[in-house]
């Protein structure tokens, strides 16, 4: 998910300096809507939340390919086709009355921090890897790595849809999918302590698409489906979880130059 404050705040002052040395300027398409996706990993029940994007390119090149799913990242060796940098990520928390009140324990709003890796193997297939660290909240190691192919005309319409792996340590699957011997004697659940490894796939797609060169609208659709320990875990096996993750969202971008 890319947050647009964090976003901007990294890619203003980027913004600046290619202005600088680029005599084309730079174009910057920020995009604003709204998304539907899981009160937190595992729920079965879904929140409203804004859906935020920000891109630039220089002069008249076309922006480059991001996957709707991917985390903010800033480029720090970019070669073309190889791209490797800092990433950012913001995983929601989970309260007691997200699951009927029940005292499995409080995972708060976790920043992520990490890096990420993207290789462009043609025009239209891309590879995409990142792993990243909670700052606090689930305090565990997370990470993904997932494929795009990708059909596209310019800047006139972008669509994307490929598969994800995403996997995480041990401490990120007992935060969201763990129950403790406490919380098995207040809610009856049985005690679950699982391990690290692989705990979803997804397909996600997106899309892009101009209807002037102001103007435009993007989107995206997202199925996850929780395996392994994850799949066992006895919250999302109770009536307040699901192993099926469904996201979506939907916006209007408009592109300026500076």
């Amino acid at each position: 998910m890319r947050y647009f404050l964090i976003a901007a705040a990294a890619v203003i002052p980027a913004l600046s300096a290619a202005h600088a040395q680029d005599g084309e300027g730079t174009r910057v398409r920020v995009g604003l809507g709204a998304q539907v996706r899981p009160d937190f990993v595992g729920s079965d029940s879904m929140e409203f939340a804004p859906l935020f994007d920000i891109d630039t390119a220089r002069g008249d090149h076309e922006f480059k390919f991001e996957a709707p799913d991917y985390s903010f990242g800033i480029p720090v060796i970019d070669t073309g086709s190889f791209e490797f940098g800092p990433a950012l990520n913001l995983a929601n928390g989970r309260k007691d009355k997200d699951v009927g009140g029940l005292p499995l324990g409080r995972v708060k709003t976790t920043i992520e921090a990490g890096g990420y890796v993207n290789y462009e193997v043609s025009r239209s297939f891309y590879l995409h890897a990142e792993l990243l660290k909670g700052l606090g909240g689930h305090d565990g190691l997370v990470g993904n790595v997932g494929a795009d192919y990708v059909w596209r005309d310019g800047d006139k319409y972008v669509f994307s849809i490929g598969p994800r792996v995403l996997f995480s340590d041990s401490k990120y699957q007992r935060a969201y999918f763990g129950v403790t011997p406490a919380a098995a004697l207040a809610t009856g659940l049985p005690a679950f302590r699982p391990d690290g490894g692989i705990h979803g796939v997804a397909l996600a797609s997106g899309l892009s698409y101009q209807f002037t060169p102001d103007w435009g609208m993007f989107g995206y659709a997202r199925y996850e489906r929780l395996v392994g320990d994850a799949d066992d875990s006895p919250i999302v096996r109770s009536k307040f979880g699901s192993r099926n993750q469904l996201s979506g969202g939907l916006g209007v971008t408009y592109t300026f130059r500076m």
